[in-house]
């Protein structure tokens, strides 16, 4: 019998058909009955995980005291081929000129007499110092002051000045007054302007150049 007559018998599929509808009408039983609800339940519960770490190696060793490196010589140096050297020929000798030499005879030698010696230079000026002569210039009796004579004032004054290079009085000062009154004061004034009136005569240095000089000169008041 070929397939195709198999496939066309009735019997068989109805045997198919019938186990079909039965499970459907057992599905049914177990929906109503909550066999359902008791497998949703089961497939509801919680699903308990677990992470499982890696598990790392542990660390390797630290390296121990490894011997150092062996050292190599260096390696030889190149080859450097010498220089070379040049070898110049000798030189030839110069022929040798022999040649004579005429010395002419010495000059005749002059000898110059010593120059006489200098004359010995002139002794060096001598200094003459100033010439201050107050006596000239002295105040005499008309000059004595009238208040003076009425208090018959007397005494000495003693001026110190000096003059300059041309002979002219450059100062003067009272160094010891005629008496401490006002008529010895008076006295001491007419002294000093009867010494600016006198004339003196300049000295001279070394080198014969006009120089001043200073004096002290006494003034003595007396009534006669």
């Amino acid at each position: 019998m070929d397939y195709a007559q198999q496939q066309r018998n009735p019997g068989k599929h109805a045997v198919g058909i019938g186990i079909v509808i039965a499970m459907h009408l057992i599905l049914g039983w177990a929906l109503i009955n909550g066999l359902a609800q008791r497998l949703v339940d089961v497939i509801k519960a919680p699903i308990e995980t677990k992470i499982i770490e890696e598990v790392k190696p542990p660390p390797p060793p630290p390296p121990e005291n490894l011997p150092p490196p062996p050292k190599f010589a260096p390696p030889p140096p190149s080859f450097v081929p010498p220089p070379e050297v040049v070898v110049n020929p000798p030189p030839t000798p110069a022929p040798t000129i022999t040649t004579t030499t005429v010395v002419p005879p010495p000059a005749p030698v002059r000898i110059t007499p010593p120059a006489p010696p200098a004359p010995p230079a002139p002794p060096p000026r001598a200094a003459r110092p100033a010439i201050a002569n107050a006596r000239d210039c002295a105040p005499s009796n008309s000059d004595y002051p009238r208040a003076a004579l009425k208090e018959e004032a007397t005494g000495t004054t003693k001026i110190r000045f000096s003059i300059n290079a041309d002979g002219k009085l450059a100062g003067a000062e009272v160094i010891m007054s005629a008496g401490s009154s006002r008529a010895h004061k008076m006295l001491d004034r007419v002294a000093l302007s009867k010494l600016s009136e006198c004339t003196f005569k300049p000295g001279l240095d070394a080198n014969g150049h006009a120089v001043g000089g200073s004096f002290d000169v006494e003034y003595v008041w007396k009534i006669q």
